[in-house]
């Protein structure tokens, strides 16, 4: 795996290396030791997917609060997602910035989201599909977010909103995060 930094603190996109043959290809998604040598976090105890129908639909921006702050490795394995990451953390470089990355089912590149910052993504195609591996469980009493058109952030989606959950916008605005390790 090739671990790229990004202009977001300890935000890293990772490249799948694969190694093909005449009958495929194989790539490692995960390595404890890779992972732990750069300095990210190298347990994950909850995988879960998320799929979406329609095309422009967006889910976000999630968060977890400690004690329960997760850190989040994203692949889209179906469809294609522009996914966004925004950061909450104040003793962080980049605070109150975000990034958004182009991520679909057949690119080979995922997200390391660390504890403290925000989530969401649109979906650019029909019938996409999320796997997510999470360093902590869900924890409800700890789940947070803030509205995606918050003008905080400024957050430039790339096309008209199609699906939103009212959940998603009920939140209000970003509110800074403790820092987390």
């Amino acid at each position: 795996m090739l671990f790229q930094p990004t202009e977001l603190d300890q935000v890293r996109l990772i490249t799948i290396e694969r190694h093909g043959d005449e009958r495929g290809s194989f790539g490692r998604t995960f390595c404890k030791r890779e992972f732990a040598a750069s300095g990210l976090a190298s347990e994950f105890i909850q995988s879960s997917t998320s799929f979406t129908r329609q095309a422009g639909t967006l889910r976000g921006m999630h968060y977890q609060r400690a004690p329960d702050a997760e850190a989040k490795l994203v692949r889209c394995i179906r469809g294609a997602i522009y996914d966004v990451i925004a950061d909450l953390r104040p003793h962080s470089s980049s605070f109150m910035r975000w990034l958004g990355f182009t991520l679909s089912g057949t690119g080979d590149t995922m997200l390391y989201i660390p504890p403290g910052c925000a989530h969401g993504f649109q979906t650019l195609e029909d019938d996409t599909e999320i796997l997510y591996h999470m360093s902590c469980e869900y924890a409800p009493q700890s789940a947070s977010g803030f509205r995606y058109d918050d003008p905080a952030f400024g957050i430039v989606w790339p096309r008209a909103l199609t699906v939103i959950a009212d959940k998603d916008l009920a939140w209000g605005q970003a509110v800074a995060v403790p820092q987390t390790a």
